[in-house]
């Protein structure tokens, strides 16, 4: 199948420039437009972009959930396949996409399977794969909650579900899982010691020293044995080890 499908393609990205190439190449054939939002990059992440036919938006990152949903509104078509730059479009993902998008369909957005990886290795198991998250749909119908981390999405009309595969080369190695790891959890901290001041009983019942220790147990035995990330191997319990640890 071929031609071009009426769907933009939005890239958050900053210091990518490993990564962008590849992933821009992976659409940039078959939708008709690509925009990259650079979030300050230092590196040849806007000159890579822009060699690669894409537009590049440029925006400082302040808050995620309102950082996305801005970037999607700069999007020309009513579809908006959202990237993130360590990920490509599949071959068989994107004939999907456009055999979907060019029959027409009453859905407003799909989830799509995102294949996790740590360098080399696919993680099958511990609640990683198919982890099915809302990537493409009507920016009008769809958008983040506005706060610092893990923002929740929000679509307002019918959901279908993708089955082929998003990659994502999730992390390079162990200390990049690390690195990754220690911003997020930071991220979840200061979150926590806002909510201290603006609603300290909840943060109290939430982040007491025995809820914590409850909570690190549960997800390493969620990761590890109810959703069979032994079944990785060695791989699958440093996953369950760090993200008990998260």
């Amino acid at each position: 199948m071929r031609g071009v499908s009426p769907v933009s393609v939005v890239i958050i990205a900053k210091n990518e420039e490993a990564n962008i190439k590849d992933c821009i190449a992976s659409v940039i054939d078959w939708v008709d437009e690509v925009i990259v939002v650079d979030d300050e990059s230092s590196d040849r992440t806007v000159e890579i972009a822009q060699e690669m036919g894409a537009r590049v938006l440029k925006r400082k990152m302040d808050i995620e959930g309102r950082h996305r949903n801005w970037a999607y509104s700069q999007a020309k078509n009513d579809w908006v396949l959202s990237l993130d730059a360590d990920e490509r479009v599949s071959e068989e993902l994107r004939e999907e996409i456009m055999r979907i998008l060019n029959e027409g369909t009453d859905y407003v957005g799909f989830s799509i399977p995102l294949r996790n990886y740590i360098g080399d290795y696919w993680i099958r198991y511990g609640g990683w794969y198919p982890a099915g998250k809302i990537r493409l749909f009507k920016k009008d119908k769809f958008r983040y909650e506005e706060v610092e981390v893990h923002p929740r999405a929000f679509l307002e009309g019918k959901c279908g579900h993708l089955k082929k595969d998003l990659i994502h080369y999730t992390y390079h190695n162990w200390g990049d899982f690390l690195k990754k790891l220690n911003n997020q959890t930071t991220l979840e901290a200061k979150k926590w010691y806002k909510l201290s001041f603006e609603n300290p009983k909840k943060a109290h019942y939430k982040m007491n020293f025995i809820h914590t220790l409850w909570r690190a147990l549960d997800r390493f035995i969620r990761t590890f044995f109810v959703k069979k990330g032994y079944r990785d191997g060695f791989v699958g319990f440093m996953v369950a080890y760090l993200a008990s640890l998260y």
